[in-house]
């Protein structure tokens, strides 16, 4: 199971990436996408809103089950990665081969970006899987 130090995650199982000023992406955690199992469908309809820190911004499918996914900081989201997006030929598969990599969903204008600081490092969401 792969835990990047450079990423920052929540309780949630999503994970944070801060690229630069205050540009953020954001994806589901390789625990997660190994829990849920195979992904079919990813769902974003929050695209040009803002979103609150643990507020629902969009839904994943997999075989067996749907799971909410909830915004990590308060941002604007500004991006629907389409290489997850079914609906525009992309395969949400992607998250289940390259969470951290080509498997992001979204990318975000974070509001602040000094609550990344808040959230849980590696080694703790680690910890906190069991791992």
């Amino acid at each position: 199971m792969n835990f990047p130090d450079k990423f920052r995650y929540t309780e949630d199982h999503e994970w944070v990436h801060l690229e630069g000023g205050n540009v953020a992406l954001v994806g589901i955690t390789d625990y997660a996408q190994s829990e849920l199992g195979e992904l079919v469908y990813i769902e974003v309809e929050t695209v040009g809103e803002i979103v609150d820190a643990h507020q629902v911004f969009g839904t994943v499918e997999a075989v067996k089950t749907t799971s909410d996914l909830f915004m990590p900081v308060k941002g604007k989201v500004v991006e629907f990665n389409e290489q997850v997006d079914d609906a525009r030929g992309g395969n949400p598969a992607l998250i289940n081969e390259d969470p951290y990599g080509k498997g992001w969903i979204v990318k975000i204008e974070v509001s602040n970006p000094s609550d990344l600081d808040a959230l849980m490092t590696a080694s703790a969401y680690k910890a906190h899987v069991g791992q």
